[in-house]
């Protein structure tokens, strides 16, 4: 599936033949995709942050959105990965893919194609799921849903407790119906962060009824926000006239703004974003660090701890929707685009 990169409603599903494998590489049948405003958003930012280049196409203007999800191995001649291997990683929205394993090990492996390697390293790797300490076969939706969004959330929490929070007595999430907030939410909820959620007013009883706010708030709302108090803004939604809402309720008690995402699709909001406003928070920077602090054996087993007990409570937070084919690809897409979802939706497709 390609989108006009200027116009996101503009799809195109094309026809190809199943891909064969050359030398050192591998054709993996994408089997389990997710859809979410978290997809919405690379395609938002994907000049900014070069999400476009993961998976060029030679069509001028057109891109192709990326997902998270689960493939198969279906052919290789790539040393160390075995046809019938499954594994989880970043995959372009259709049906297979072609990648050349590099580092493969009992985890998994990196796509070492050249193109990728001035790219962030961890959209590159592909986990094993025998090797992988998150993975449960039962919670497989859960985790094409949730994954990617919660190991932001992870990362997010962690890089805002990392910095104290920047001296705020309190965190102010914006979009805090989206499964970033409130994953984001939940995981500072359990270090003792105070947590406001921000939301429009129709999702409100949602976000209140996830349990993981201290205090939920609709966007009209916000002159409520006491004043005295100091706050750190994590904007989720980039929603035009938040920030400067913010601004006027708190003043000087709005100590630090850090921007996630574009959960409305706004691309001068998103341009303006990550060139001149607040700072952009990016998880694979602080992956980085924690990788270096850590060392990745413990990063990932401290994400998964986290994740098997966040699923246990997001699995009733959520209601999983299936399709298969490039119809149902494009017709979610078209859906989380257009903002149609209830917030306790979610996608998980097979191409």
């Amino acid at each position: 599936m390609t989108v006009a990169r200027d116009d996101l409603a503009d799809v195109v599903v094309p026809e190809h033949p199943v891909p064969t494998a050359g030398p050192r590489e591998a054709v993996l049948a994408i089997d389990r995709i997710g859809l979410t405003a978290n997809n919405i958003t690379y395609a938002v930012l994907g000049d900014s942050f070069r999400y476009w280049d993961h998976f060029p196409t030679p069509e001028p203007g057109r891109g192709i959105p990326p997902v998270w999800g689960f493939a198969d191995v279906v052919e290789s001649r790539a040393e160390g990965v075995t046809v019938g291997d499954r594994v989880y990683g970043y995959y372009p929205a259709g049906s297979h893919t072609v990648v050349q394993p590099a580092r493969a090990d009992a985890r998994g492996f990196r796509d070492g194609a050249a193109h990728r390697r001035t790219l962030p390293s961890p959209y590159a790797v592909h986990s094993l799921t025998g090797g992988d300490p998150a993975y449960e076969v039962e919670r497989e939706d859960l985790l094409v849903l949730f994954r990617p969004l919660f190991y932001t959330s992870f990362m997010l929490a962690d890089f805002l407790v990392d910095h104290e929070l920047f001296g705020a007595q309190r965190v102010l999430l914006s979009s805090a119906s989206s499964k970033t907030a409130y994953g984001t939410a939940y995981e500072l909820h359990a270090q003792g962060v105070e947590v406001v959620g921000l939301t429009s007013a129709r999702h409100v009883g949602f976000v209140r009824g996830l349990g993981c706010y201290d205090e939920v708030l609709g966007y009209d709302e916000v002159g409520e926000l006491d004043p005295s108090r100091t706050a750190v803004l994590v904007d989720v939604a980039g929603r035009p006239g938040l920030s400067q809402d913010l601004r006027t309720q708190l003043g000087a008690a709005l100590v630090h703004e850090v921007g996630v995402g574009v959960t409305h699709q706004v691309a001068s909001v998103a341009g303006t974003l990550a060139e001149t406003g607040p700072r952009m928070f990016f998880a694979p920077d602080q992956m980085q660090k924690r990788s270096a602090d850590w060392g990745r054996e413990r990063l990932d087993a401290t994400f998964a701890e986290s994740w098997r007990r966040f699923a246990v409570e997001a699995q009733g937070w959520v209601d999983v929707m299936g399709g298969t084919g490039p119809d149902a690809v494009r017709d979610a897409w078209l859906a989380v685009l257009a903002g149609r979802l209830d917030p306790r939706t979610g996608y998980v497709l097979t191409p």
